[in-house]
């Protein structure tokens, strides 16, 4: 069994090492890892364990809401946020910073991917930022920041996944749970953006006119009530998970067509786009729950899990290590990768220190999105710098700012947990 597990475990790292996609990794490391610790049967049993780990209902979610968040982003919805948020928020220094970060939170609660709403905040933003006299590498840092709070304003693909994951927990809880730390990670991102701004001189082309208010607000209502529908739609019962994203994926779409930027030949290539990028999900949880099959038969996660706690008997240590470990993987990692990875070690954990799992979730879920804009790799920032067309290197001096207002948002959760808890308590869900 040492042996296995040390094959596991090596394999895995060595892979991740050279470069192999996450999904290659996961599944060529449990693979090995049964073919030297297990028996023939359960070598025969590889394709029914990975068919097993995507054959749950909740999971029908992710496509649903991959494709709801492809539509709104062809669908002109991005746009006509931003004009909205601009005539929010006025000509003023540091205004588009602020409207950027605002949308980032907005298209949050319909794509539920942060590097997903990074790119479309990012491809209309950063050439009127641009334009503003904001410097690139900050307009990157801060769209990457904001794009971060896709992780926890539902719906968030991630969290689904902790949701499928871990058994107990209400996902309707968790969305509930992950909205207000998201909205206080937004608001933290804020301060630094409008005080950066306003201390280099950024935005000084921004203009004096503001977007007719109620204008901008009528065209921006099919938008704005995407979330009212799907958050609406689960506090009242009338549909589940699953059929809200459902529902969204829908009214996406109608959308496109009432804004008139989506016809018959476009939503084919949306519904492409979309089955690809679930493609790409589902292949990863797939393998996932190979290795998580590996890792679990032959007892590394339960192995792994006692030397964490023999380490330290101290939860809120426990606790301080489990966030360096899911900070370090959300730097080089997307966040449902680091679910399906870290869940099978951390949930014992967890378990055994009397951990609430909702809590423990958005917590896994903050600091995931603190990861996706820290370099070196940070999947958001990525996307931003891509499009901004700067090194990542240049980002670093804006984005640490980010970093620490985050971190902050963090601790506040760790030290008083109500702060994630009382929403769903108040909405009657199990938590």
């Amino acid at each position: 069994m040492i042996t296995a597990n040390l094959v596991l475990v090596g394999v895995f790292a060595l892979l991740l090492a050279i470069g192999a996609p996450i999904a290659v990794s996961l599944g060529l490391a449990g693979f090995a890892a049964i073919a030297v610790g297990l028996d023939v049967a359960a070598l025969q049993s590889v394709g029914q364990i990975t068919y097993n780990s995507i054959s749950k209902y909740p999971l029908i979610a992710i496509p649903l809401f991959v494709l709801t968040g492809a539509v709104f982003e062809r669908s002109g919805v991005a746009a006509r946020l931003i004009t909205f948020m601009q005539a929010l928020v006025g000509p003023r220094r540091g205004g588009l910073a602020l409207v950027a970060i605002l949308v980032c939170m907005l298209l949050g609660g319909m794509s539920g991917s942060g590097p997903a709403d990074a790119a479309a905040v990012a491809t209309i933003m950063i050439p009127s930022m641009r334009r503003a006299g904001y410097d690139d590498a900050f307009s990157a840092g801060v769209i990457a920041a904001g794009a971060s709070t896709a992780i926890l304003i539902p719906p968030s693909l991630a969290l689904v996944i902790y949701g499928v994951l871990v058994p107990g927990v209400d996902l309707r809880a968790l969305f509930a749970a992950g909205l207000v730390p998201g909205v206080l990670v937004g608001l933290a991102v804020m301060l630094p953006a409008w005080w950066l701004s306003r201390r280099h001189g950024f935005g000084e082309k921004e203009g004096t006119q503001r977007p007719p208010f109620w204008r901008a607000l009528r065209d921006a209502v099919p938008g704005l009530m995407a979330p009212v529908i799907i958050l609406g739609g689960l506090r009242s019962g009338l549909f589940t998970p699953t059929e809200a994203a459902a529902v969204a994926a829908v009214y996406g779409v109608l959308v496109g067509f009432l804004y008139r930027a989506l016809n018959l030949r476009e939503l084919f290539e949306v519904l492409a786009e979309a089955a690809e990028t679930t493609g790409v999900i589902m292949i990863i949880i797939a393998l996932a729950g190979l290795f998580a099959f590996a890792g679990s038969t032959l007892g590394a996660f339960d192995q792994g899990a006692h030397a964490i706690l023999a380490f330290t008997g101290d939860p809120i240590l426990v606790l301080i290590l489990v966030m360096i470990l899911v900070l370090f993987l959300g730097m080089i990692l997307d966040g449902a990768s680091i679910f399906l990875i870290s869940l099978p070690l951390l949930y014992p954990v967890a378990l055994k220190l009397g951990w609430n799992l909702t809590w423990f979730g958005v917590l896994m879920a903050v600091n995931i999105a603190v990861g996706q804009v820290t370099p070196p790799v940070a999947v958001n920032l990525l996307v931003t710098t891509k499009v901004a067309g700067v090194p990542m290197e240049a980002t670093v001096r804006w984005v640490m700012w980010f970093v620490a207002a985050m971190a902050i948002v963090l601790a506040l959760l760790i030290a008083f947990p109500e702060l994630s808890l009382w929403l769903p308590r108040n909405l009657g869900y199990s938590i």
